[in-house]
């Protein structure tokens, strides 16, 4: 994906940087929105990433970009005893936080603020890694990549939802018109943050999806890569593991 993509043109702070800013301003709006602007289908898809995790019976997970959580929560469905949620930013995960303790999971779930391209665990710390929306805020792809690869067991699963570009007609002029058009209009009406929904669904339209993502996960050394579209190919679910 072009590394020029980023939330605010005009700043100077690098793209991490100016993703944490973005998600701090948006922390507070953004499981509405989200629900709005994905017709709630999103709540279907991390349902089946929890369903793929929790066939291999982990102990530990690795939710990385975390944001407010809902993976994280959800991941508790698999019975691993140690869920943590790792997010740049601190805004989204305080919002995390506070679901996390109306629904009683604290004893379960961590929420740490951190860097996924320079992550806090030892080799080989978690059965299973998630990321679900946020690879293609990597600053780095390729960098992120190889820390997950580092920080999962040999043998572990590594799962990622992400949006994607449908291949076929009507469905992909459709997410065209919805990306370019609906995306930045709900951002301009409804957040603090015009600039953020015009950056996240230009960030949506550019990631290198389907086989582009199969062969970059393989070229760090992922195996058994597969990828599983999902609703006309609008997101997709890949699926690897370490040797």
């Amino acid at each position: 994906m072009p590394r020029k993509i980023t939330p605010y043109k005009d700043s100077s702070l690098s793209k991490k940087e100016q993703i944490a800013q973005m998600f701090d301003t948006i922390s507070r709006e953004y499981d509405g929105l989200n629900r709005v602007i994905s017709f709630g289908i999103d709540i279907k898809w991390r349902n089946r990433v929890v369903a793929l995790v929790g066939l291999h019976n982990p102990d530990t997970i690795l939710d990385i970009a975390t944001g407010t959580g809902d993976l994280a929560i959800n991941l508790t469905k698999t019975n691993a005893k140690k869920i943590v949620g790792l997010d740049i930013s601190e805004g989204m995960l305080n919002v995390g936080r506070e679901k996390i303790k109306v629904k009683e999971l604290s004893h379960n779930i961590d929420m740490v603020v951190g860097d996924s391209e320079n992550l806090p665990f030892d080799d080989g710390s978690f059965d299973a890694i998630t990321v679900a929306f946020g690879v293609r805020n990597f600053e780095t792809l390729e960098t992120g990549l190889t820390e997950i690869l580092r920080v999962l067991k040999p043998g572990g699963v590594f799962v990622v939802l992400e949006t994607s570009v449908p291949k076929k007609f009507p469905f992909r002029q459709g997410y065209f018109l919805y990306a370019k058009i609906f995306l930045p209009l709900i951002g301009k009406l409804f957040s603090k943050d015009k600039q953020a929904y015009g950056y996240l669904s230009a960030s949506a339209t550019k990631f290198p999806c389907g086989d582009a993502f199969n062969n970059i996960l393989s070229q760090i050394g992922f195996i058994k890569v597969k990828d599983l579209p999902q609703t006309f190919g609008v997101a997709t679910i890949y699926t690897a593991t370490k040797q």
